[in-house]
């Protein structure tokens, strides 16, 4: 371990004057870590046919992308965002099939890359605008009802996917017997996940997802295995299709510009503007981080170098193939009820994620979910999406008497739910991220009604007064 020591001083000087931890104790955490960011990490490349090998690499080598840029000073650990999987899913054929995006779900993916590497690349651009003019910047452009909407529509976006995952399961048609086994399994998974993130503690509660997925997978095995389900319900076929140890399905982004630059150009438009919401959580997650390990990271090392930091580790991702990263709030979760906050933990996780997307018979066994428990998770995973939008709204206060905070939340929510599409063939903007541009646009363009001056306001007259004068 003394030469680890060296090296992650050598790498990561800023991590010197945290608390020095054993081998033993760091391995151990570092596995923790490690599960905590498994539990939403893996769901991201299931949801929208990215490679889940790829997904676990790029969440380990992007978080150790972080903590260079940041000096490893911020214990942090990045994985895939769930915000871009409805961005991803438009442009991705999870089956294959072909679309305007390509004949083939590689070629697809191709594409879908560069939407991710813009999505980076706006993170870098907001952090230079961060050093030059201050972290204020991001709450004149991005207010309450804003972040608050822009959270929701993500989450609302994401409804129909995860009914359909229980409706479809696996090609069952609607009312037959596969169609109630596949409600049934859904709905063991989603209250098991309801139950534990409601009333479980520590790790019960911090993994109440993957146990659910656990929970809903087991089940699964043994109607299957015993004939009670029908056939197809559940498929075990990937588990022998994989090696013990197999490189990851890395697949990097086209460079066919000259027959494919349309279709870059509409995953461009898909993806990138989403980030613009995500940065909002990043400064969130860099707070939240800080009041929890005691120390202001928007200072040392700065919100600019942790927003340039997340956008390379995103930018990472995409020329391997892998979804967005972000700053995940579970590990956060870790280090609270730990209590410790060494870096060096975090990176050892990052190294974990690493080895672990090499594990062919691991990632089969991901793969073999059944779409019905897969279902079933998301929504409770999709809600709370939803919902932590809305708790962003109470939270802030935000005055829905005003016909301005109304009028910006109904033109987010119109237009990211109702398909609108504004561009061209080579070029355009729909969803998610038009929901989340027209809502920044709208915000800029309406200024805040003026409160009345003190000396000006006109005081009341209580009605009893009034009766009691007459």
């Amino acid at each position: 371990m003394n030469g680890l020591s060296k090296l992650n001083r050598i790498l990561f000087p800023g991590s010197a004057d945290y608390e020095k931890v054993g081998a033993g104790k760091a391995l151990a955490l570092g596995f923790q870590h490690a599960f905590a960011m498994s539990c939403a990490t893996i769901l991201v490349p299931l949801l929208t046919g990215l490679d889940v090998g790829v997904a676990l690499l790029a969440a380990g080598l992007g978080t150790l992308v972080f903590h260079l840029v940041t000096g490893g000073k911020n214990p942090v650990f990045l994985g895939s965002s769930f915000a871009f999987i409805a961005a991803i899913q438009a442009v991705v054929n999870r089956d294959g099939l072909p679309n305007e995006f390509g004949a083939t779900l590689t070629e697809q993916i191709q594409v879908a890359m560069w939407g991710i590497i813009c999505a980076g690349a706006v993170y870098l651009a907001f952090a230079l605008i961060i050093k030059r003019l201050g972290v204020k910047v991001i709450d004149r452009l991005f207010p309450p009802v804003v972040r608050g909407v822009g959270i929701a529509i993500i989450g609302l976006n994401l409804a129909s996917t995860a009914i359909a995952n229980i409706q479809s399961n696996n090609g069952f048609d609607l009312y037959t017997s596969g169609y109630y086994w596949g409600w049934g399994l859904a709905l063991v998974t989603c209250l098991t996940a309801i139950l534990l993130s409601s009333y479980g503690k520590g790790m019960l509660k911090m993994a109440s997802i993957v146990i659910a997925l656990g929970v809903g997978y087991l089940l699964s095995l043994i109607v299957t295995s015993t004939g009670l389900a029908p056939e197809g319900l559940m498929s075990l076929d990937a588990l022998w299709q994989h090696a013990w140890l197999e490189m990851p399905n890395v697949t990097f982004p086209t460079f066919d510009f000259a027959a494919r630059g349309g279709q870059v150009l509409r995953a461009v438009g898909l993806l990138a503007p989403i980030a613009i919401v995500t940065l909002v959580e990043h400064v969130g997650d860099v707070y939240a981080n800080g009041a929890v390990v005691g120390r202001d990271f928007t200072k040392d090392p700065g919100l600019h170098r942790t927003m340039a930091g997340d956008g390379l580790a995103t930018m990472v991702a995409g020329f391997l193939g892998g979804p967005a990263n972000t700053t995940y709030s579970e590990n956060t979760a870790v280090l609270a009820a730990t209590g410790n906050y060494n870096p060096l933990t975090l990176r050892i996780a990052a190294l974990i994620a690493v080895v672990v997307s090499f594990c062919g018979k691991a990632i089969a066994v991901v793969e073999t979910v059944p779409n019905c428990v897969l279902g079933g998770a998301c929504v409770v995973l999709y809600g709370m999406i939803a919902s932590v939008g809305l708790r962003t709204l109470v939270e802030n206060h935000v005055d829905f008497t005003k016909n301005r905070n109304l009028c910006i939340a109904a033109v987010m929510l119109v237009l990211a739910m109702g398909g609108a599409v504004i561009g061209g063939p080579s070029f355009s903007v729909s969803g998610i991220g038009l929901g989340i541009l027209s809502g920044i646009i709208l915000n800029l363009i309406m200024p805040e009604p003026k409160a009345a001056k003190p000396g000006l306001v006109a005081h009341s007259v209580p009605e009893e007064e009034i009766v009691r004068e007459r």
